[in-house]
């Protein structure tokens, strides 16, 4: 059986000639199976191909919506909200998210066997230009907080997109006896500012044996700024969390640094805020690396740098239960948010999911999973809410590897028919195929 019913509902029962949603015409027609074309378009511009493209329709399709610039859109409101944290830093938010493999990794030290740089983890229009994964590849002045879409390939779930929006904070300042002592007087103004704050933190050393000051960096500099990059952030921590974590003079907002490896920050950390009864990961930071600041043609300063993802807190904040919520463009979902306020998500509808299982064997050549996520999306778009690997199989004999595959669909907007849904889930087969999967 190429899929397996797993539940069925009223509305999949109906009279299809009864139903108000048909099923979109579109979908009655299979994909054609062409050769590779020699070139793609890519926002207005044109690309050759070549053996490293791996950009999909779908992904392609997300590159025009610039969430973050979308004013009332619970991305874009995060953002304001952050950037009057730093009201003295350069904002930056309208970068091309096309850049070279580069930029993108070599600038910032990452190692040639990254997993990142693998075309089953990123992005590629051919082997000289990507769709960035990270904010990092954009340099910017002396202090800036950049916001930017990034594209990594990955799974579907709840909150996992292939598209997010990173934010990146960095300031860079002179490594002579005056700068540092400049960096010195705004720390004892923030410490003095977070002493009147309900706020308990959890911290580490500035600079340990396990996290070190890079070799180019004498300890006190390292100290410095590492603990100026604290207690920005320990503020920052404060004004997206105080408000809405429900605290009380007994009950402080808690927050805890954690050490942490980057491979372009040294020391590194990450940051976690208890927030209703977990700890949750909100960001990380470091003092950045000298090799890095001396191919920016920065080579006597110093300083730090902090990334975080706006989906997450968004979800947090907003008690957003999907991530592909972002996306959508019904007015149930918009007309919620106002711009510049944190207003609680009321959920507006919750139509049934549909499953369908797949089996295959896999093919003779390497096929990751992200292959199989893209062919997916690809087919079924935001009506696919989550894929999940219910089996493995090796055979004993011939080695060959099988999986079993379960797909949900949901729509946010309706309830999606059967024949609908098996539409959809025979273009999903066909394109597996194409991968030179066999259908067991």
């Amino acid at each position: 059986m190429h899929f397996i019913y797993t539940n069925k509902t009223r509305d999949e029962t109906r009279d299809m000639a009864q139903l108000t949603h048909k099923v979109p015409a579109n979908l009655h027609q299979e994909p054609l199976v062409t050769s590779a074309p020699s070139h793609i378009r890519v926002l207005d511009n044109t690309y050759l191909t070549d053996d490293y493209t791996n950009l999909t329709s779908s992904i392609s399709s997300k590159l025009s919506r610039r969430l973050h610039g979308l004013e009332g859109h619970p991305i874009s409101t995060l953002r304001c909200i952050i950037e009057s944290h730093f009201p003295d830093f350069t904002h930056i938010s309208s970068l091309s998210p096309i850049v070279t493999p580069y930029q993108n990794f070599d600038s910032l030290s990452f190692p040639a066997d990254h997993p990142g740089r693998a075309k089953t983890d990123s992005y590629y229009i051919n082997r000289n230009a990507m769709l960035r994964t990270h904010t990092s590849a954009h340099e910017g002045t002396e202090r800036w907080l950049l916001t930017a879409d990034v594209y990594r390939r990955d799974e579907i779930d709840a909150s996992h997109y292939p598209v997010f929006h990173q934010m990146e904070g960095a300031k860079i300042f002179g490594s002579d006896a005056s700068s540092v002592e400049n960096i010195e007087q705004e720390s004892q103004r923030l410490e003095r500012q977070l002493a009147l704050s309900n706020i308990d933190i959890e911290d580490v050393p500035h600079v340990s044996e396990t996290n070190p000051a890079q070799t180019s960096h004498d300890v006190r500099s390292s100290e410095v700024t590492a603990k100026n990059l604290k207690l920005h952030l320990n503020s920052l921590m404060y004004k997206l969390f105080a408000d809405v974590a429900g605290t009380s003079k007994d009950d402080p907002l808690r927050v805890r640094w954690i050490e942490a490896y980057f491979p372009f920050t040294s020391p590194s950390y990450e940051v976690e805020v208890f927030f209703r009864g977990k700890w949750l990961e909100i960001l990380g930071c470091g003092v950045v690396l000298q090799s890095t600041l001396d191919r920016a043609g920065v080579a006597n300063k110093m300083g730090w740098a902090f990334g975080l993802g706006l989906e997450r807190i968004a979800m947090i904040l907003y008690s957003i239960p999907d991530i592909r919520l972002f996306w959508s463009e019904d007015p149930r979902f918009l007309s919620q948010f106002t711009h510049g306020k944190i207003d609680a998500f009321k959920p507006y509808s919750k139509y049934p999911a549909s499953y369908r299982d797949i089996s295959f064997w896999k093919p003779n050549h390497d096929m990751h999973e992200n292959d199989l996520y893209d062919v997916v999306r690809d087919v079924a778009g935001d009506l696919v809410e989550d894929v999940t690997i219910i089996d493995r199989f090796t055979h004993p004999k011939t080695q060959r590897h099988s999986l079993t595959v379960r797909v949900s669909y949901r729509s946010f907007d309706r309830s999606l028919v059967n024949d609908e849904v098996n539409i959809l889930q025979h273009r999903v087969i066909s394109g597996l195929e194409r991968l030179g999967v066999e259908i067991r």
